[in-house]
């Protein structure tokens, strides 16, 4: 099926669920009107829809090869690789000093939607070396970012993200990949990565490996940690690639998904060690490290949205065409689109992802206040918001990407169980977001113990002052067309307070918070979505007229009557749910 890109949805969730217009109307985009954010959209769509696209399904069957300790990509990908850097987008929101556009995070996160829809496994790249670039730019030297941003954010060069090891998955403290001063300066690496994303490729010039490793004398857990930054290949006098590193790819995997993007187990120092240059200070790498995995974990957020929309079109065309039984109104066979199953399905589908990206799209545009707000009170307290719900827009829009795509799966019925549909390939792909980039649980754990305690839980007391207001707004309206979406949006924020009170008080130990994170998130998310959606509807009906029926008041609607229903429930698994999960449970998970 042929891939369109959401553009007219794009912009309208990013001014209304997002909140652009109101920031631009307050200065913060004063560079960039709204036909401006339409026209770079529209370049990338259609860089998407003609180029990326095509990759999708012959990528999927060719996949990544591995030989002689080199990764060729399938056909294809190294031509729109060079072709789409070529065109500039690897450089929207790099610093305009490192021949960067500095164009704002929600345009960054739009056109990150974009090339994931159109191919997850080409907009992983991307996605890692912008990572790199956030961290080189916050964290590296003068000198480093003078060599390496340039070719970074021109994408002549790809950067990846060193983390995971055999023996310690999410645990960073049990890393044993050593560093070691080589009295000159530089370092030199001993170890092994692996689940390295596009670790080793054909598509550029240069990879450029940010990697956390330990000195000798550092403390022991993840104090101890620093980040370095080890090339494949050694800058030479004039900045070109030089000598080959003692970096080497020895295997790529074989994956349920993505099957284009190699995911790469890297060696570092088998012959000697592998020069390196320090990112930050000694023993600090852990704090240089998350300023590329908050990055990364937003990008991972619109993966999510971005399977989902492509699984989205794929059933509405599907169910359009495919005849089947009989339905009120139809002479002979009807579309299945017509079923009241099929279409609750479809619904949720499109439902689902535009609650997502609205989420999403209103952490990106927090994240431009933070960095753009003079006030540095202001500019904080934006920060916080997004540091907020970037752990629900990665956990929420994670999950909702495998169950739309499982879903449409299930609209195409047993052919969408058949690799030739492609509906099969979405749900593969779509699996390994809420692994990555830490676990959506972690992201649970991070909701509940870092992020709701944030300047004493006045930034989640604010958020849900905010979601409060959507509801109440959409109950002004009175629209017929709107149902009993207000009542709805209302009795989820009152749920969400009530669990957020419990998370916060005083006598609530880690454990019972913990066996609540996850229910949780999904409240939150829900609440947060919910809102999103309202605040579109309200959008589409100034718009039209209070009574005009919308597509926007029909998709609030429904996600508010059909989905948000379940948030009772979710708090009260959330905060009633710890003692299930104790000592009584051992029996039943005896192997």
């Amino acid at each position: 099926m042929t891939y369109r890109a959401p553009v007219d949805d794009i912009l309208f969730t990013l001014d209304h669920a997002a909140g652009l217009a109101a920031a631009r109307e307050a200065g913060l985009y004063d560079a960039l009107d709204r036909e401006t954010f339409a026209a770079i959209l529209a370049e990338a769509g259609a860089f998407a829809e003609d180029v990326v696209a095509p990759l999708l399904r012959p990528g999927d069957r060719e996949g990544a090869r591995f030989a002689d300790g080199a990764v060729t990509t399938p056909a294809g990908f190294r031509e729109a690789y060079k072709a789409w850097a070529a065109a500039g987008w690897n450089g929207v929101l790099a610093d305009e000093a490192y021949g960067g556009q500095g164009l704002p995070a929600v345009l960054w996160a739009a056109t990150t939607e974009l090339w994931a829809s159109a191919s997850m496994a080409f907009g992983l790249c991307p996605m890692l070396t912008q990572g790199a670039i956030e961290a080189l730019q916050s964290h590296g030297s003068d000198a480093l970012k003078a060599l390496y941003l340039p070719k970074l954010v021109s994408g002549e060069w790809t950067g990846t993200m060193n983390l995971t090891e055999p023996q310690a998955g999410s645990d960073l403290a049990l890393l044993r990949t050593r560093a070691e001063r080589a009295g000159d300066g530089t370092y030199r690496l001993f170890g092994q990565k692996i689940f390295i994303t596009y670790g080793e490729h054909d598509a550029s010039d240069n990879i450029v490996h940010l990697v956390l490793a330990r000195l000798p004398d550092a403390p022991e857990g993840t104090r101890g940690i620093s980040l370095f930054l080890a090339p494949k290949f050694i800058p030479d006098a004039e900045g070109k690639p030089g000598a080959r590193n003692d970096v080497a790819c020895v295997g790529i995997e074989e994956k349920l998904g993505i099957h284009a993007s190699p995911t790469c187990t890297m060696a570092f120092g088998d012959a000697g060690g592998a020069v390196a240059y320090l990112v930050g200070e000694e023993h600090r790498g852990l704090a240089c490290m998350f300023t590329m995995m908050n990055n990364a974990r937003l990008g991972v957020g619109l993966e999510g949205v971005a399977v989902a929309e492509r699984a989205t079109q794929q059933a509405l065309a599907f169910a359009a065409e495919r005849k089947q039984g009989r339905a009120p109104g139809y002479d002979g066979a009807a579309p299945i689109a017509a079923h009241p199953d099929v279409r609750r399905m479809l619904l949720t589908m499109r439902a689902q992802t535009a609650a997502a990206r609205a989420i999403c799209y209103r952490a990106a545009v927090e994240i431009d206040r933070a960095r753009a707000t003079a006030d540095a009170d202001e500019a904080r307290a934006a920060s916080e918001r997004a540091s907020l719900l970037i752990p629900i827009a990665k956990a929420f829009s994670t999950d909702a990407g495998c169950e739309v795509a499982s879903l449409g799966v299930q609209v195409h019925g047993g052919m969408g169980f058949i690799e030739e549909t492609g509906a099969a390939q979405l749900l593969r792909d779509a699996r390994i977001a809420p692994i990555y980039e830490g676990t959506n649980g972690i992201q649970a754990m991070d909701l509940v113990m870092r992020k709701l305690p944030q300047s004493g839980g006045a930034v989640a007391a604010a958020e849900i002052g905010r979601l409060r207001d959507s509801a109440r707004r959409l109950a002004e309206t009175n629209a017929p067309a709107l149902g009993a979406s207000a009542a709805r949006l209302a009795e989820a924020v009152d749920a969400l307070d009530r669990a957020t009170a419990w998370m916060q008080a005083p006598e609530r130990d880690a454990s019972e918070k913990l066996a609540g994170a996850t229910p949780y998130l999904r409240l939150f998310a829900l609440a947060a979505g919910g809102a999103g959606l309202a605040d579109n509807a309200l959008g589409a009906l100034r718009s039209a007229g209070a009574a005009a029926p919308s597509a926007h008041a029909a998709l609030a609607r429904f996600f508010m009557e059909n989905l948000v229903p379940a948030a009772d429930g979710l708090a009260r698994v959330a905060t009633e749910g710890a003692g299930a999960l104790g000592a009584e449970a051992e029996a039943a998970l005896a192997v």
